[in-house]
């Protein structure tokens, strides 16, 4: 299902102060990808003096620089999106994900409702039929509620023995409740998808979710500079057969969406916000079926900043920066199909996700064996800027 997000839906509701920074495609000759701007009704180009996104994220001011950079016309807001879509105009600005030579770092299991059906899915062998029988005898034991658990807590580990006992100890538990999180690499560098474009399922794959999320922006030095929205794609048949599968699981071919914009912290918008905000996603089919989800932060069992210093320290560095996915309430456990059988994805659901302060991420679903190949890496991205005279040889 192709649907065309207007200005309206895309931005935030409250665009007019908001600090929008991104990367678009832009024509030319040759043609690249550069660092741009929102200013009220436009779009401006600051490759010029921040090559890549990266090096502007490594300021220690962002907003300052955002504010007083001088950039390039490149297009209207309007245009831009009209030509952010499955079949972008190569010889118009289009949206690409706002990330560049960052690493794109995920936290799993963060939220209670999430960690059960990891279980679950384990429990099940990745067959979703077997997950209604299941998910009431895990319910049984543990309950459907454990965001009073405090991660590595005393009481955490009296429930860790509790589980033990019963049968019901999990890897996926022991990342939920236990001191260490689950930080795993989503996606290489440069693979991430923008809004507009096809998202990616494994064409192997008969049991599978959206994953809507906050993804942080944070530099080398761990500083959290901004925000935005994320679709962390998940075969959940894949990962429940065995969590080595992970990378099968999470890491396929535009399988990871991140956008419209990295909104950057200012006095409009700040951790705070992050915290308590809520998260929204839709899917529709075009089958006719819809389903509607949410996932509150202020639900989130470990908090951002928790996740960042669990994801950059002395043992991990990252010189170029990250973003981190920062996990999901959302379960997907409404029947699509069949009776106990969950949700799984259809080729060309449309998927909206979306929260009022950074704006809507939207995707339509293929197989990503059908998604534009990624074939524009680090080394293609270096050539171009040599080419465009954005950095020297």
């Amino acid at each position: 299902m192709s649907i065309k997000p207007t200005k309206q839906d895309t931005l935030p509701l409250d665009a007019s102060q908001a600090l929008l920074i991104g990367r678009a495609w832009v024509p030319g000759t040759p043609s690249g990808p550069s660092i741009i701007v929102i200013r009220e009704e436009d779009v401006f180009d600051i490759s010029a003096h921040f090559p890549t996104l990266s090096s502007f994220l490594e300021l220690d001011n962002s907003a300052e620089a955002f504010l007083t950079t001088p950039g390039k016309y490149l297009c209207s807001v309007n245009t831009l999106l009209e030509n952010s879509h499955e079949k972008a105009d190569i010889n118009t600005p289009h949206l690409l994900a706002p990330a560049d030579l960052q690493v794109i770092k995920a936290a799993g299991v963060t939220f209670a409702s999430s960690m059960i059906e990891r279980v679950i899915e384990e429990q099940a062998g990745g067959e979703s039929a077997k997950a209604k029988a299941i998910r009431n005898t895990v319910e049984q034991v543990i309950g459907n509620n454990l965001s009073a658990v405090v991660p590595g807590s005393k009481k955490a580990m009296q429930l860790k023995e509790l589980l033990i006992e019963k049968g019901m100890w999990s890897q996926y538990l022991e990342v939920g409740i236990g001191p260490d999180a689950e930080i795993f690499t989503k996606a290489p560098v440069l693979s991430a998808i923008g809004t507009g474009a096809f998202i990616g399922i494994h064409p192997k794959s008969e049991w599978n979710n959206p994953e809507p999320e906050i993804v942080l922006a944070v530099n080398s030095k761990g500083k959290i500079q901004g925000a935005t929205l994320g679709n962390d794609v998940n075969l959940r048949d894949f990962e429940g057969r065995s969590a080595l599968l992970l990378s099968k699981a999470k890491d396929n071919n535009a399988s990871c969406a991140i956008g419209p914009f990295i909104r950057l912290f200012d006095d409009n918008f700040t951790l705070e916000d992050i915290n308590t905000c809520e998260v929204t996603l839709q899917v529709k089919g075009t089958d006719g079926y819809t389903l509607q989800g949410l996932s509150s932060m202020n639900k989130i069992s470990r908090s951002p900043v928790d996740l960042v210093k669990q994801t950059i320290n002395e043992n991990h560095q990252y010189p170029d920066g990250f973003l981190l996915f920062l996990g999901t309430l959302f379960s997907p456990t409404q029947d699509r199909d069949d009776i106990g059988g969950g949700f799984t994805h259809k080729l060309s659901d449309a998927v909206m996700i979306s929260t009022p302060k950074i704006g809507m991420l939207y995707n339509s679903v293929t197989h990503s064996s059908n998604a534009t190949p990624w074939v524009f890496g680090i080394n293609s991205l270096i050539q171009n800027l040599v080419k465009r005279n954005l950095i020297k040889k």
